[in-house]
C-alpha cells in the first residue's frame, strides 16, 4: 500500500479546514486510482465554482497526494486563507504583471521535484450559464510539454450547484452530489518534438487537453456539450 505524501502543518491544517467543509456534498469519485500514488503528474481541470479548489484539495489528498494548485496572488493576504495556501507549497499567479511567468516557472520546479500540480485552463470559472468550459489559456500545455510527467485529465460537476460564483448563492440543501471522473494520460508524444512553444502547438495542445476534459464532463452530466466554447480568452 503506497504511502501518504508528506504535507506538513500547513496541509494538515487545510485538511482540518476542507474536509469537514467539502462533507456537505456526496463524494463520487471515477477513475481515482489513475492519479499517480509518487511521482509528478499534472492534472488537467475545469473550473465551475469558487468552492472548486477545496473540493479538489481534498480528492487529490484523499489518493494521498498533496495538490499544488496555481492561485491568484491576492489570496495570500486573506485572513485565514493566505497563511494556509502560502505556508502548503502552492503556487501564486500575479495575473497582468511582469511576474506572472514566474508562476509557470515555480509550477515547472513543483513538477521536477515530483510534485502534482493542479490547473484550471480556463483560469477563472467559466462564465457559461449552462457550466461547460470555455476557451482556455495555453499555460497547462506549456507544463504539458515542456516537462515529461503524466498530463491527466479529470471532470467534476455539482460544485456550482452548491456554490454559484456569479450570482454569490450558497445552497447546500438538499445534499448535492460532487463527481470527480479521471481520464487516462493524454498521450502528447506526437507534440513534443520541434518547437514546443509555439503558438500554434500550444492551441493545439489545450485543445486536446480540454477536449477530453470536456468529455469525461458530458460523461458525468449524461449531456452532449455545445458545438462551440462559451468565450475565448482574453
Amino acid at each position: 500500500m503506497a504511502r501518504r505524501e508528506k504535507g506538513g502543518f500547513w496541509v494538515g491544517l487545510a485538511a482540518v479546514l476542507f474536509y469537514p467543509l467539502t462533507a456537505i456534498g456526496r463524494r463520487v469519485y471515477v477513475g481515482a486510482e489513475k492519479i499517480p500514488r509518487h511521482g509528478p503528474a499534472l492534472l488537467v481541470m475545469n473550473h465551475i465554482s469558487h468552492f472548486d479548489p477545496a473540493v479538489d484539495a481534498v480528492f487529490v489528498h484523499r489518493q494521498k497526494r498533496v495538490p499544488r494548485f496555481l492561485f491568484k496572488e491576492s489570496l495570500l493576504r486573506a485572513p485565514i486563507l493566505g497563511p494556509i495556501v502560502g505556508g502548503s507549497g502552492q503556487i501564486p499567479v500575479s495575473r497582468g504583471s511582469a511576474a506572472a511567468g514566474d508562476s509557470l516557472k515555480a509550477a515547472h520546479q513543483a513538477l521536477e521535484d515530483g510534485k502534482i500540480v493542479v490547473i484550471y485552463p480556463e483560469g477563472t470559472i467559466t462564465k457559461d450559464p449552462a457550466g461547460w468550459p470555455k476557451e482556455s489559456f495555453t499555460g497547462a500545455a506549456r507544463l504539458a510539454l515542456q516537462n515529461d510527467v503524466p498530463v491527466i485529465p479529470i471532470a467534476r460537476w455539482g460544485t456550482s450547484q452548491i456554490f454559484n460564483g456569479y450570482t454569490k448563492k450558497f445552497t447546500p440543501f438538499p445534499r448535492k452530489t460532487i463527481t470527480h471522473s479521471v481520464g487516462d494520460p493524454l498521450d502528447l508524444s506526437a507534440y513534443r518534438g520541434g518547437n514546443t512553444r509555439s503558438a500554434t502547438k500550444l492551441r493545439e495542445v489545450t485543445q486536446v487537453m480540454m477536449d477530453e476534459v470536456t468529455r469525461l464532463l458530458a460523461e458525468i452530466r449524461q449531456e452532449e456539450p455545445p458545438a462551440k466554447k462559451p468565450e475565448d480568452p482574453a
